[in-house]
């Protein structure tokens, strides 16, 4: 008897067809929504970024207790809070008048030393065509104004900035209180067999992060310090209040140092040329010994970036999302250089390129 075979009705690889057109539709659907949800709210991702910045620094800190006194997870972060509360708080109530002084005087002084220092400037015939183009103090507060609005992470103002800290301290502390809830619950959205993967992402996520918060928390004191000590040596009015700026604005690499350096070299300059060319290299030394000596310590425990990529980095984030953008640019930068390592080089190009705490391990 003759078999009569059955046609291939090519159903199995029409089924797989459409399995594909539909991963394809949902993967470009939900790029789409990403895009969208960080468009229109990039504030509240910005704010809840630098709340997982400050979970991970206290969940660092609390690690060195926990190693160095032998307490439990949860005591050495009481301990590390408690500390710090008491640090900032009773540091605060001290320095708090002196600080709100000096910044007074400082948004008096430094329009009053910008419009000496055109004076000064435009007489010279060379200069006066350069400082031109130059805004007035009342076009530059005008713009400074227009700033505040992109200035925060998620509110505005002087009273948005005390809730932007509330939310920072109170999310940090439920984070780092119980970080593995919240990773496990995201490792769970991915599928069974990339979870490992996900998680040695995640790890190295953290680690990354946290060695380079406490550099640069360290790094930032030192700057506060140098900054300050070295303004009152050479009697340069508000030394305090520019020091401060200059350890909060040094969490902004190459670009945080010279906006901290100008008020500072026009309120000496009010003084004299000769003041506010010692501000300069005061400045400028103090850059070079962190630059070479802090940064290079940093950089090797953590994520070496290029300061080309920082900058440019700084001015795409900064033109997305103002000021909160500059700011968290070089810790999002860091976390996308260790995702392009580990998801495309190291998986997709199969590359073994060691990750940062590989190196530092060695």
């Amino acid at each position: 008897m003759e078999r009569h075979e059955e046609p291939d009705t090519g159903k199995p690889a029409e089924h797989r067809f459409t399995r594909r057109v539909a991963l394809v539709n949902g993967i470009t659907l939900m790029a789409v929504l990403v895009l969208a949800a960080i468009w229109f709210a990039y504030d509240a991702l910005l704010l809840v970024f630098a709340c997982i910045l400050f979970a991970i620094l206290l969940y660092e800190l609390a690690g060195i207790v926990h190693r160095r006194l032998h307490l439990g997870r949860n005591a050495a972060l009481a301990l590390v809070v408690l500390a710090l509360l008491l640090i900032f708080g009773i540091g605060g109530w001290l320095m708090a008048p002196q600080i709100g002084e000096q910044a007074d005087r400082l948004g008096a002084a430094v329009p009053e030393a910008l419009q000496r220092f055109r004076a000064a400037m435009e007489q010279h015939p060379l200069l006066k065509r350069l400082m031109a183009s130059v805004p007035s103090p009342e076009q530059m507060q005008k713009q400074l104004a227009q700033l505040v609005p992109n200035a925060g992470l998620f509110f505005s103002g002087l009273l948005g900035a005390a809730g932007n800290a509330v939310i920072i301290l109170f999310v940090g502390i439920y984070f780092a209180a119980q970080p593995h809830i919240y990773l496990n619950g995201l490792v769970t959205l991915v599928p069974p067999r990339k979870r490992q993967r996900a998680r040695e992402v995640l790890d190295e996520l953290g680690r990354t992060l946290s060695r380079w918060l406490l550099g640069k928390a360290a790094s930032m004191l030192l700057v506060t310090i140098l900054s300050a000590t070295g303004l009152a040596l050479l009697d340069v009015p508000l030394a305090l209040i520019l020091g401060l700026i200059a350890g909060l604005l040094d969490f902004i690499p190459y670009l945080g140092p010279l906006m901290a350096g100008v008020p500072a070299m026009l309120i000496a300059f009010s003084d004299s040329p000769q003041q506010a060319l010692y501000v300069v290299l005061l400045f400028g030394a103090i850059q070079l010994a962190e630059g070479y000596l802090l940064s290079p310590l940093i950089e090797k425990r953590t994520v070496s970036l290029p300061p080309a990529l920082t900058i440019v980095m700084q001015l795409l984030f900064g033109a997305l999302f103002g000021m909160a953008g500059v700011a968290l640019a070089t810790p999002l930068t860091a976390v996308l250089a260790v995702l392009v390592t580990m998801l495309y080089v190291q998986d997709v190009l199969k590359d073994p390129v060691r990750t940062p705490s590989e190196r530092h391990d060695d």
